[in-house]
């Protein structure tokens, strides 16, 4: 698909309720490193949560440190970045450690039903 139609990998699927998502988001939060690293070969947007479950720790740990803030952050589907590091296993597993050091232990962070008018 992406041979005949190359702008797929910038498209978002709309889930609902503020709920985009890309591949490579979704490649993220189930833990694909391979389709992931496929997307990124493409030119795929990278984000914060992709790279975590990818095990960046050198690119991940410098915006966290700089952007603190983002540790709560919500991801797609409303996962978290310890998700993210979670299901990116043995490769993640010292950012798992530093986002549990910065107090994030939720795996899904829970968001509001509300209609827009």
């Amino acid at each position: 698909m992406l041979k005949n139609c190359p702008n797929l990998i910038y498209t978002k699927f709309d889930w609902g309720n503020g709920d985009y998502e890309a591949a490579i988001e979704g490649a993220g939060h189930v833990g694909d490193k391979e389709i992931a690293n496929y997307l990124i070969d493409l030119g795929a947007r990278v984000m914060l949560y992709v790279l975590t479950m990818l095990g960046k720790i050198e690119l991940v740990k410098p915006v966290l440190e700089t952007y603190p803030q983002l540790v709560s952050g919500k991801g797609p589907h409303r996962y978290t970045l310890l998700h993210h590091a979670k299901v990116g296993g043995k490769d993640a597993g010292e950012l798992y450690a530093y986002l549990q050091s910065k107090g994030l232990n939720d795996d899904k962070f829970q968001l509001r039903e509300i209609e827009c008018k």
